[in-house]
């Protein structure tokens, strides 16, 4: 299985691939679908580490506590 970062460095290589915009239809979809599934596995893998993080630090204090991610922008 990939890693997450793996998995995002090819997310980020088939958007400037789509981006580019020179490729034929039925290679766009494949790139596409293939985005999707890239997307939805960073997404598992996501939610699966901020499922650890809550965890950890229930256990640290005895208490959940949400913190939200910080983004940019």
């Amino acid at each position: 299985m990939p890693t997450f970062e793996d998995s995002l460095r090819k997310l980020e290589e088939i958007v400037h691939q789509l981006e580019q915009g020179d490729l034929a239809l039925e290679d766009s979809l494949k790139l596409f679908e293939d985005g999707i599934r890239l997307s939805a596995a960073c997404k598992l893998n996501l939610d699966t580490a901020e499922g650890k993080v809550l965890q950890l630090i229930q256990q640290r204090d005895g208490e959940a506590v949400t913190i939200p991610f910080l983004t940019e922008g």
